[in-house]
């Protein structure tokens, strides 16, 4: 083998024989202090919050070595999806949401193709669900509503202030539309 590496054997028993070099201890001190760091936060911290761990510890160290580090370690953060408010409630299972426009949002004329969403937003005195219509052709808010709830009639009030503004809401199930026509008309 020194042969093939072209080293002296004497060379070789002397480099395998030498003690650690003073870079390598301070690496391996520092991959237990980056370990228990990374350990202590539940495995979310990643280089950069690991270095504010070290630099609060007093342990000096540059966040390119941590991430190094890491690195070597195999050490990557796992942050957790934030907690999202939902209208519904789930059960569980998933349900195909048909795309009834196939994400095509544009039309040839007002009033042949629109589009609705409800939101919510926070406020001091609890939610406030707004709905909308929006116009395909125009790109313009046609009818809109708001409540301190988001049951069908709020899309009602959403859908006749759009049919007021003298635009026809049409949409791909014509039952609805029949049940729409004969409510607005009423």
């Amino acid at each position: 083998m020194c042969r093939w590496l072209e080293v002296s054997r004497s060379g070789f028993y002397e480099w395998r024989g030498a003690p650690e070099s003073a870079t390598v201890k301070r690496r391996t001190e520092l991959a237990l202090i980056i370990t228990k760091s990374f350990d202590d936060s539940n495995e979310t911290y990643g280089y950069r919050r690991v270095h504010a761990d070290l630099a609060a510890w007093g342990v000096p160290a540059g966040p390119e070595l941590v991430r190094s580090i890491m690195r070597e370690l195999g050490l990557e953060s796992c942050q957790p999806k934030p907690w999202r408010f939902s209208l519904t409630e789930g059960d569980g299972q998933e349900h195909a949401i048909p795309d009834h426009v196939d994400r095509d949002f544009t039309a040839d004329a007002p009033g042949v193709k629109m589009v609705g969403d409800i939101t919510y937003i926070p406020t001091w005195q609890g939610w406030l669900y707004l709905a909308t219509v929006i116009d395909c052709h125009m790109k313009e808010l046609v009818g809109w509503a708001m409540d301190d709830n988001y049951k069908t009639p709020l899309i009602q009030q959403a859908i006749e202030m759009a049919a007021r503004s003298g635009l026809r809401y049409r949409s791909p199930q014509q039952a609805r539309n029949d049940y729409l026509e004969r409510q607005l008309t009423a």
